[in-house]
């Protein structure tokens, strides 16, 4: 008989001995599914928020002028700066010219009251974000409607326009084909709905309740007439990123910045003595923005990190429950095993059927935690961003995680399906018909506890 076709009838096998013993087989998917789908949950989360770059193009490219999470708008001295002012962004885009695009956006998103010109529907407050007009430029983003914004929407004088989320489209615009082009209010100025940006563009920063318009900086003393953010050379409130070509060094690109930061600061910004001394220790860090601004993905990575590593001990939990289940079931067909050897089957034979039983369990059980984790996932998210409206995170498994999970499956199954299996096979079949080989000193039961004393010990660290 072929590999295959002994595969094929050890599969039959399985499924029919699962089917005679549907409690049995319910408890260890259930199992299986709470200890796989915790863990799923918790990597689905770390593959989404922590590990899993901006949706641009090329974001290896991307790099951020400053690592530190400032905001919103501050003033004088900041030792590392990672927020700029119009004015002096203006004078870094001149001082690197390796960055092939350099983009500015605000640090953090405000409301602005979206009206419609015909006044069919009330106004509405959406957060938004003034940004350059090479911002989605930039990031080489194609829109999903209309058009992005362009250098020549940031200019002096230029009439407003908003670029809106997919998410405000469809939500707020009953994604309308005929969009881009509709005369709007912001903040009751009039203005033009030129585009919609792609979908599943939530901005540069994972954060709950995104930007769901853009506006060009040159909008904001319209917008803005009380803050006038723009035109204020000493306030700053801009975070950049910008493309590099690849292999472009970065210390160059430091000095080159931190040089021109410390001109303009002498040159334009009115200090005192003391501050004039501090103008050396003043400097620019240039870091990879392949994920965007990081903060918030900083802030919560340890604790999901703290989730993983209670995940897995409850997988380990649920591994030993399982090989314990298996031991019994083995246990309980001790006789049924003997008549088999007494009758010629070799021991490497019933291994392998266990064995396959073992990783149908593991597969079943795998799927059923990958509802687990979808589940968790979201439930997680809710958890964690409570009273957000919107948190730009799937929870739904990606393909490397729906990976994850079966591979843990199967994995899961072999070695803990493969130690019953190899015990039950070793029966002696004498003993097995007389009712013997039950003494404490025999080596199933004393794995058996071994398992329970690592449950135990698992249960009382979580």
């Amino acid at each position: 008989m072929g590999i295959w076709s002994t595969l094929r009838s050890d599969i039959v096998l399985g499924v029919r001995r699962l089917l005679q013993s549907p409690g049995f087989a319910l408890v260890s998917v259930l199992t299986l599914a709470i200890g796989i789908g915790g863990n799923t949950a918790v990597f689905t989360l770390i593959d989404r928020v922590v590990l899993k770059p901006l949706p641009v193009q090329r974001p290896s490219e991307l790099y951020r002028l400053g690592d530190a999470d400032d905001c919103c708008v501050n003033s004088g001295l900041a030792g590392s700066f990672s927020l700029f002012s119009y004015d002096l962004l203006n004078h870094l885009r001149e001082a690197a010219p390796q960055f092939s695009q350099l983009a500015a956006f605000q640090a953090l998103p405000r409301a602005i009251t979206i009206g419609r010109a015909d006044g069919g529907t009330p106004p509405e407050t959406l957060n938004g974000a003034f940004v350059s007009g090479n911002y989605f430029q930039t990031f080489g983003l194609v829109p999903a409607a209309g058009r992005l914004l362009q250098p020549s929407d940031d200019e002096r004088g230029a009439a407003p326009v908003a670029v809106i989320s997919h998410r405000a489209w469809r939500d707020r615009f009953d994604a309308r084909a005929d969009i881009a082009g509709s005369a709007v209010t912001l903040n009751g100025v009039a203005a033009t709905v030129i585009g919609v940006a792609p979908q599943g563009f939530s901005g540069e920063t994972l954060r709950p309740n995104p930007p769901d318009v853009w506006v060009p900086l040159a909008s904001e003393p319209a917008l803005q007439p009380a803050a006038r953010l723009i035109e204020a050379k000493g306030s700053h409130w801009l975070y950049a990123i910008g493309r590099l070509k690849p292999g472009t060094a970065i210390a160059p690109i430091e000095s080159q910045l931190t040089a021109a930061l410390q001109r303009w600061i002498g040159s334009t910004l009115d200090l005192s003595e003391d501050d004039r001394r501090e103008i050396p220790q003043q400097h620019i860090n240039v870091v990879s923005a392949a994920r965007g601004v990081t903060s918030v993905r900083d802030g919560v990575a340890p604790s999901l990190q703290l989730l993983q590593a209670i995940a897995a001990a409850v997988l380990l939990i649920a591994c030993a429950n399982l090989a314990n289940l298996l031991f019994a079931r083995g246990m309980a067909q001790r006789l049924d095993t003997a008549v088999r050897v007494a009758l010629g089957a070799p021991r490497g034979r019933l291994v392998s059927q266990a064995l396959v039983e073992s990783l149908l369990l593991a597969g079943a059980g795998g799927v059923a935690g990958l509802l687990v984790a979808f589940a968790g996932a979201r439930a997680i998210i809710e958890l964690a961003f409570r009273g957000a409206t919107h948190v730009p995170v799937d929870p739904s498994p990606s393909p490397m995680v729906i990976g994850f999970a079966l591979g843990v499956s199967l994995l899961t199954g072999a070695v803990f399906g493969v130690l019953p299996a190899i015990a039950g096979s070793r029966s002696d079949p004498i003993d097995a018909m007389r009712g013997a080989g039950r003494s404490s000193g025999e080596r199933g039961p004393w794995v058996r506890r071994s398992l329970v004393a690592l449950q135990v010990a698992l249960s009382l660290v979580l």
